[in-house]
C-alpha cells in the first residue's frame, strides 16, 4: 500500500473518531442530582456503592457504545481504536480501567490509567467483522468498581482487500452445434468477500479474456452466450473460454479473478450418411447355411450417438429374396446374411441395391439432407463340391408282406449337381436296416427285398439310402425311405388260448359246455371274421357238436347225455377255424373235454386223468426190458456211424502235389459221363426251368443247402440279382452252410470214365506242348475234341 494511501486511511480514521465524539457529547446530559420524583432510564445510569449510600445518580463515564477501525492495518505501532473516560477520573491515577470480552488482551489492549484502547493484532473483517467488549472503571486502591460494567462494540471497517473468486471453477458446459447467436451457454457467479454494503469493494463486473469471437459474457449477470452462428462440431468440438470478474465496478484499481470454462459443442444430426464405395464385391460358398454372414457394409456418418444411428434395407435387386440385411447397433454396420439356400448351378451371382438411412432426423436441418445414401452390392456364389442330391426329400412306399425276395419295389435317384457331374453309387446305411431286409442296386438305385417281409414281425421299416460320388467318396448324400409293410392274409386263425372243458356225467343233450374264441395275427381292412366247424374226422361224432355264433365265437354243445368216467374220461374234439379273407387260411385246434362228477347243481366234484396214467399191470421186469432194448438200439446206431467213418478215405494225399486255395475235399468222386444227377448249372441262368431239383442219392445231405429251389415266378430271365439274393438268404438261414465262400473242385473223375482224370492241375508242371492225338483212342465220344486239337494226316502232308 502506498504512503499516500496510508495517509489517507489515517485521516479518515481520525475524522470518524472525531465524529463519534461530537455525537456522544451532544446526546449525553449533564450529571444531575437525584430528586424525589425524578426518573431516569436505568440504561443510561451507572451507580457505585458510594453514590448509592449518598442517594445520588452519577452519569456514565464514557459516552460511545461502538468504535470503528479499519481492517488490514499494517503500521508498526498499535492501532488506536478509542478512549474510555469516566467523569470521576480527575487525572490523579486513582481510577483503573479494565477491558474484557472478545479479543481483550489478545486483539485489543487498554491503558488502565488513560483508558486508551489499541488494536495490537492485524484485523480482518472477512475473518471477524466486529468484536463485543466490556469496560469498567475501578478504584485503583480498593479495586472496587466505581461504575457498572458497560458493553460496547468495535466494528471492523472494510477495505477492498479481496478479489472476486469463482468458487466452482473451472467450469464445463455444452451447447448444441449450429446454435443461433445469443444462445445461452452458462451463467457464472463470482463471490467477493468484501463488505457489499460499504462502497464498491464487492461490486463485480464480468468480461471475457479468451474465447472470442465464438462466445461473449454479460458484464452484470455473468451469462455466457453464443456470438458466432453455424459453429460445426465436426470442424471444432471443444472451446476454452476465460472469464474475468473485477470488483470496484470494474474501475481502475479494482481487484480481479478469472476462471476457465470448457465448452463442448454437442452433436445434432446435420450430416447425411455416405457409403465409402458405390459398388461392393462379395463372394460366398454355395454350401453356406441359411443365416450365414456374407459381408458387411457401412455408411459413414460424421455425427455421433443417436444422430448416427442407421437402418439398412435392400430396396432393389435380384437377390432381395435370397439375402437379408440387418443393422449392428454397436458399430452401425449393415450385415448381409443368407435368407435362402444358395445353388451355384442354379444362379451364380446376385445384385443388391442397399440403402443406409438415419433413423433420428432433426427437422431443423432437413434442408441439409437427404439423410440417406445408396450403394450396389454384387455377390458371387462360389462352386463347392456338394454331395449328390436325391430327386425327393423322402420316399414312402407300401410293400405287401408276401412279396418275393428280390422284388424291386422302389427306385431312388440322386445326381451330382456340380459341374463335374460325377457318377453316383448307392448303398443302404446298415444301422437303419439291422435286419438286412433290403438291398439296393449300386448303380441304378433299385431297392429290392433281400429277406421275406412279415408285417406281424415288423410293420414299418425306416431305412436310409446313401448316394456317394465316385470321384470323391467324402461327398455322401442321404435320403429317408419309409417302407410300410401291407398286410396279406398269410396267418391262419387259432384258438385264443388253450381251452380245457369239462362235462358232467349227469349232463343232458344240448348242454353248453364251452365257448371258444379265436385270434388271427393278420389285420384285414374289414376286421376279423372267423368261421368255426368241427374237423371232418369229428363231424359225425355222437358226443359233441359245435355251433357257430357268427360273432367270432362258437359254442361246444353236448349231443347226448349219460357220460361216464368209467367208459371214457377224456374226449379230444378237433375244431376247424377259418378266416374270411382271400386266400382263405384255416387251422385245426383241439379242445380237451374231461368227464367229471358233478353235484346236483352242476358243480365239479372230481375228474380223473386215466388217459395220462400208465396201466397198473406194468411190472418192473417189463420196464427193465424196455430200457435194455433202448440201450441195444443206441449201441447199434453208434456202430453204424463208426463203420461209415472208416469207409471214408481221402483221395488227395500230402505226398501228391496239392494245388488248392480253400479247396473242399469231397470223399465221393463224380461219376464222369455216367453221372447224370450232378448239380445243374443251367439253373443259374433260368431258375424257372428247375422246378424239382435232383440230387445224387449219396450226397443229398451235403449239398442240399446249396441248391434248394426258391420260387422265382415273378422274375425275368435276366434278373440275376433276385436269384443271388434268394441264394444268399438261403445260406444265411441254413445252419449247415459254411460261413464263408469256398471253391469246390473235383480233382479226379470217377472210375467209370475211360479217360481217367481230365484235371489239368498236374499239367502245369511241364512246359512242353500237349499231344492230343490220344483223344482219338477214347472212342466216338471224344471224336470232336480229337478233330479240334489232334493233328490229322492231311495237315502232316501239307507240312
Amino acid at each position: 500500500m502506498s504512503d499516500k494511501h496510508l495517509l489517507k486511511s489515517r485521516l479518515c480514521l481520525c475524522l470518524i473518531i472525531l465524529a463519534h465524539l461530537l455525537h456522544a457529547m451532544a446526546e449525553e446530559p449533564a450529571l444531575q442530582t437525584r430528586g424525589e420524583n425524578e426518573k431516569q432510564s436505568d440504561e443510561t445510569l451507572l451507580q457505585s456503592d458510594e453514590t448509592l449510600e449518598h442517594h445520588q445518580r452519577v452519569k456514565r463515564g464514557w459516552v460511545w457504545n461502538q468504535f470503528f477501525v479499519l481492517e488490514e492495518y499494517t503500521g508498526s505501532e498499535p492501532l488506536y481504536v478509542g478512549k474510555l473516560h469516566s467523569d470521576m477520573d480527575r487525572g490523579d491515577g486513582s481510577i483503573k480501567y479494565i477491558l474484557s470480552g472478545e479479543g481483550a488482551g489478545t486483539m485489543f489492549t487498554i491503558d488502565d490509567n488513560t483508558g486508551d484502547i489499541h488494536a495490537i493484532q492485524r484485523l480482518d473483517r472477512e475473518v471477524k467483522a466486529q468484536y463485543i467488549l466490556r469496560a469498567q472503571a475501578l478504584q485503583r486502591r480498593t479495586g472496587m468498581p466505581l461504575e457498572p460494567e458497560s458493553e460496547f462494540i468495535v466494528k471492523i471497517q472494510d477495505i477492498n482487500d479481496n478479489e472476486p473468486q469463482f468458487l466452482d471453477g473451472p467450469y464445463t458446459a455444452s451447447v448444441p452445434e449450429m446454435s443461433v447467436i445469443g444462445t445461452s451457454v452458462l451463467q457464472l457467479t463470482a463471490t467477493d468477500a468484501d463488505d457489499p454494503t460499504y462502497g464498491n469493494s464487492a461490486r463485480v463486473v464480468y468480461s471475457i479474456l479468451h474465447g472470442q469471437p465464438y462466445f461473449s459474457v454479460e458484464p452484470r449477470t455473468g451469462i455466457i452466450r453464443v456470438t458466432l452462428p453455424n459453429m460445426d462440431r465436426e470442424a471444432k468440438e471443444h472451446y476454452e473460454v476465460i472469464i474475468q470478474a473485477k470488483d470496484m465496478a470494474g474501475q481502475l484499481g479494482g481487484l480481479a479473478g478469472t476462471t476457465t470454462v470448457n465448452i463442448t459443442l454437442s452433436d445434432v444430426n446435420d450430416n447425411p450418411p455416405k457409403f465409402a464405395q458405390k459398388l461392393y464385391q462379395m463372394s460366398v460358398p454355395e454350401s453356406s447355411p441359411v443365416g450365414s454372414i456374407v459381408g458387411r457394409v457401412r455408411a459413414k456418418d460424421l455425427d455421433e450417438g443417436i444422430n448416427a444411428e442407421m437402418r439398412y434395407t435392400i430396396i432393389d435387386g435380384d437377390g432381395r429374396d435370397t439375402f437379408d440385411i440387418s443393422t449392428d447397433p454397436t458399430n452401425q454396420v449393415g450385415i448381409i446374411t443368407i435368407r435362402k439356400p444358395l445353388d451355384f448351378e442354379g444362379k451364380k451371382s446376385y445384385t443388391l441395391k442397399v440403402e443406409g438411412a438415419n433413423t433420428q432426423l432433426d427437422h431443423r436441418f432437413l434442408r441439409m439432407g437427404p439423410f440417406s445414401d445408396v450403394t450396389i452390392i454384387h455377390i458371387s456364389v462360389e462352386d463347392v463340391d456338394e454331395p449328390p442330391q436325391f430327386d425327393s426329400k423322402f420316399y414312402y412306399v407300401e410293400v405287401p408282406e408276401d412279396v418275393a425276395i428280390g422284388t424291386i419295389f422302389q427306385t431312388v435317384s440322386a445326381k451330382d449337381l456340380d459341374v463335374s457331374n460325377n457318377s453316383v453309387r448307392y448303398s443302404i446305411e446298415r444301422n437303419s436296416d439291422p435286419g438286412r431286409y433290403f438291398y439296393i442296386d449300386i448303380t441304378s438305385g433299385a431297392l429290392m427285398t433281400a429277406r421275406p417281409l412279415d408285417r406281424e414281425e415288423v410293420s414299418w421299416h425306416n431305412i436310409t439310402v446313401m448316394a456317394m460320388e465316385m470321384n470323391n467318396p467324402t461327398q455322401i448324400g442321404s435320403v429317408s425311405v419309409t417302407v410300410k409293410v401291407i398286410d396279406v392274409n398269410d396267418n391262419p386263425p387259432e384258438l385264443a388260448k388253450y381251452y380245457e372243458a369239462f362235462v358232467c356225467e349227469n349232463t343232458k343233450a344240448g348242454q353248453l359246455i364251452q365257448t371258444v374264441t379265436a385270434v388271427d395275427l393278420d389285420d384285414p381292412l374289414g376286421g376279423q371274421h372267423f368261421y368255426y366247424s368241427l374237423a371232418p374226422e369229428a363231424a359225425n361224432n355222437p358226443n359233441f357238436t359245435l355251433r357257430d355264433n357268427q360273432d367270432n365265437t362258437a359254442w361246444i354243445v353236448t349231443r347226448r347225455g349219460g357220460f361216464s368216467q368209467k367208459e371214457w374220461s377224456i374226449y379230444y374234439l378237433p375244431i376247424l377255424i377259418s378266416d374270411g379273407e382271400q386266400p382263405v387260411h384255416s387251422s385245426t385246434s383241439t379242445l380237451t373235454i374231461r368227464v367229471c362228477s358233478c353235484d346236483t347243481e352242476g358243480n365239479v366234484m372230481s375228474c380223473t386223468a386215466e388217459a395220462y396214467t400208465l396201466p397198473v399191470s406194468l411190472s418192473r421186469g417189463a420196464l427193465i426190458a424196455i430200457l435194455a432194448c433202448i440201450f441195444v438200439l443206441l449201441v447199434m446206431i453208434l456202430l453204424i456211424l463208426s463203420l461209415r467213418s472208416q469207409r471214408k478215405k481221402p483221395y488227395l494225399t500230402d505226398a501228391e502235389e496239392n494245388v488248392h486255395e480253400n479247396i473242399v475235399r469231397y470223399d465221393d468222386e463224380g461219376g464222369g459221363e455216367q453221372d447224370t444227377e450232378a448239380f445243374d448249372i443251367a439253373a443259374m441262368w433260368n431258375p424257372r426251368e428247375s422246378q424239382v431239383v435232383k440230387f445224387r442219392q449219396d450226397m443229398v445231405s451235403e449239398i442240399e443247402s446249396l441248391s434248394r429251389y426258391v420260387p422265382q415266378n415273378y422274375m425275368g430271365d435276366s434278373n440275376v440279382h433276385g436269384y443271388v439274393l434268394a441264394k444268399l438268404y438261403e445260406a444265411d438261414v441254413d445252419p449247415c452252410a459254411a460261413p464263408y465262400d469256398s471253391l469246390q473242385t473235383y480233382a479226379y473223375e470217377g472210375e467209370g470214365s475211360v479217360a481217367d482224370s481230365l484235371s489239368s492241375l498236374q499239367s502245369v508242371t511241364t512246359n512242353t506242348d500237349h499231344d492230343y492225338d490220344y483223344l482219338s483212342d477214347w472212342g466216338p465220344r471224344f471224336k470232336k475234341l480229337s478233330d479240334m486239337y489232334g493233328v490229322s494226316e492231311m495237315d502232316n502232308a501239307l507240312w
